[in-house]
Parts: C-alpha cells; structure tokens; sequence
C-alpha cells in the first residue's frame, strides 16, 4: 500500500484545479463528485473527472462519489468504472449494508465492462453519529481498504462547533481507529481541517490524529499539504529511537533474554514491534534506506 499521509480534495467540476491539486505535493488527489460539486453540475463533473485522468498521473488519484441514497450514485458509478483510480471514496456512509449495496452495484459494472471482480475498492466516508456508532460492520464490509473521517459533517450532526481542542471527535476518532483495527484494515484518515488558513491549528489537529492511530489526513488546500506530511513522516528522532529499540532488542533476544531497557526505560515486545512499525513507514517514505 503507498503512503496516504495527505489526500488533497479538488473539484470534479474544476479541471484548473485538478492540474494544480496533481502537482500540490500531496500523496493522492481526491476527485470530488459530491459536495464541492452543485446539483446542476454534477453530470459536468462527472465529464471533466474523466477527462482528468484519461491522462496518466504522478500520484494515485480516487473520485469521492455520492451517496448511497442519493440519485446520483448510479451515474457516478457508471462513469468512474474503469477508470485509472486507487479507489472510490463513498460520501455518507451509514452501515454496512450501505456499502454491500455498492459492492453490488459495482460487481454489475465490472461484469459488464469485462473488469476482475472486486478489483474497484472502497473508501467510506464516515461523516455522523449513525456511521460512527456502526464503523465495525463498515470497515468489514467488502473492498473496504481503510475508512475516512467527515468531523465537519459530524460535529453538524451532534449539534456542537469543530472546536481547537477537539474533544469533540475524540470518541468518533477513536471508533475509527478500533474499527479499523478489529476489521484487519489499514488505519482510517482524519477529517479535513476547516480553517485552511490557520496552519497551526491543522498540524495541532493533525498531530492529534496521529497520535491516536491515523495513517493521513483529508486536506482541502494545497497550503495545507506540508505541514500534513510533515505531522504524517517520522522525525529523525523517531528513527534513531526506534533503530536503537530494534538493535538492542536483537542483541538482547540473542543473548536469551525478552526485556531490555532503552534510554532508562523498559522496552518489552509491543515497544519493539512499535519500532518496527515506524522504520517501515519511514523506509517506505524513503527516509531510510537499510
């Protein structure tokens, strides 16, 4: 799987934009058909996403299509379905049974233009109480790769503000990431940030998210994606920590013994497989190399 510290949201309907969102920095480009896109455009952007990636791009791209419920998933469907994408990332989704019904769709479509079943994955959008409540059966639902958070929607539907602090996601963030867990998938993303301007309150937002077991963040402007990546990389500090928990783990568990300490503190096997965890993601960054 490639790195998805940063997705970076660009309107369906605005080509201009999504030349500009490709070479932004980020890890992937979201192609939105849903609420960047108004209801009188939607067939538009439907057309200006294909003509998008009808022309190969540096970075993966997804297209976040509409809703279950909404008249347009079908269209949507139909347009994106042998396209060059990593994924679809579908808006509100509520349950399990929200995403069977597009894994169903999609096996129809894939069947008709001749596509390996299952080859098209999922994204949900968890975006209000009712998702989060039931992110279990959401993120074990089928071509699911990892789940993504809409704390703007979901903070409208608790009825409280999107707050600096954050206390309010912290149960819904927490969902996610245990869902996730529980279901054998990759770690969730975190929700957009709404004040694009405020870059320190993103990467306080971010390192939050982080901390908590996120993979990356959802951005909505381009001045948002370093600072993200930053949050979303390991440091140097957090390398050289953990090459020095994984090598005095390998010289401890050579010389019989299952504990050690590292810097004045005990270091048992979770420590290490942590260790080892982070020098993955930063060997796939390309941080290091060995």
């Amino acid at each position: 799987m490639f790195p998805l510290r940063t997705l970076l949201f660009t309107p369906g309907d605005d080509p201009r934009k999504g030349e500009k969102a490709f070479a932004a920095g980020a890890d992937a480009v979201i192609i939105d058909l849903e609420d960047a896109v108004a209801e009188t455009r939607k067939e538009q952007a439907r057309q200006l996403a294909v003509q998008l990636l009808s022309v190969p791009r540096p970075i993966p791209a997804f297209v976040r299509i509409n809703g279950v419920n909404s008249p347009h998933i079908l269209r949507d469907l139909q347009a994106v379905v042998g396209l060059p994408v990593a994924g679809l990332m579908l808006a509100k989704a509520e349950s399990g049974e929200d995403v069977g019904r597009v894994d169903w769709l999609l096996s129809l479509l894939e069947q008709q233009n001749g596509l390996p079943p299952g080859q098209i994955k999922l994204i949900p959008f968890i975006e209000s109480a009712r998702g989060i409540a039931r992110a279990g059966e959401i993120a074990a639902a089928p071509r699911v790769i990892c789940l993504a958070f809409g704390g703007n929607d979901y903070t409208m539907d608790i009825g409280v503000p999107y707050s600096r602090e954050g206390g309010e996601l912290f149960f819904a963030r927490n969902q996610l990431v245990v869902a996730s867990r529980t279901a054998g998938i990759a770690p969730p993303l975190d929700t957009v940030n709404p004040d694009f301007k405020d870059i320190s309150f993103l990467m306080e937002d971010a390192r939050r998210a982080r901390r908590l077991g996120f993979q990356g963040k959802l951005v909505i402007h381009p001045a948002q994606v370093s600072p993200v990546n930053e949050i979303f990389t390991p440091s140097d500090e957090e390398i050289a920590w953990a090459q020095k928990v994984v090598a005095a783990f390998t010289r401890a568990r050579a010389a019989g013994s299952g504990v050690i300490q590292v810097e004045g503190k005990m270091v048992e096997l979770p420590i290490v497989r942590r260790a080892e965890q982070l020098l993955a993601a930063a060997r796939r960054l390309n941080k290091i190399n060995e």
